[in-house]
């Protein structure tokens, strides 16, 4: 039987992160618990309203946050702060399916566009792997915000 599972961040900014990483997936945010969100309302909003009700100091207020699949078929995704910054090469990385089925020029030009996009979202380029069949298809490694690596893949 397989397991379902979160994939955590460590974060100095969990709201900042969850962001951006909702842009790069296609997620949202959830709303804080048995709140329904109307149409257009913010769920972040939500969220620093539902913690003031509680009495959450404003400055606690971004320890944490996730994002989740829309359509409840991939992992949910949760940010949680930490006080120590990124010191080396993170050991495990997500591979960002950017041109599945695609192969060549047009894998490659697919992964460039998807790049430019995440960048304008404060996503640094940090090298690209041109491809070498049968073992390789071709990549662009990346780094979010906060520094760590990821692949288009």
């Amino acid at each position: 039987m397989s397991r379902q599972f979160q994939v955590t961040f460590d974060a100095a900014d969990p709201k900042a992160l969850s962001t951006f990483w909702r842009e790069v997936l296609g997620y949202v945010h959830p709303g804080p618990p048995g709140v329904e969100l109307a149409d257009g309302v913010d769920p972040l909003a939500a969220w620093d309203e539902f913690l003031a009700r509680l009495g959450v100091p404003a400055e606690q207020r971004n320890t944490r946050s996730a994002i989740e699949d829309p359509a409840g078929d991939g992992p949910r995704v949760f940010f949680q702060q930490v006080p120590e910054g990124k010191v080396a090469k993170n050991r495990v990385h997500l591979d960002v399916r950017a041109a599945p089925g695609l192969q060549g020029e047009e894998r490659m030009t697919a992964l460039e566009a998807e790049c430019a996009r995440l960048v304008a979202l404060g996503a640094t380029r940090l090298r690209r792997f041109e491809p070498e069949p049968p073992m390789s298809f071709g990549f662009i490694v990346m780094a979010d915000p906060e520094g760590n690596e990821f692949c288009l893949d």
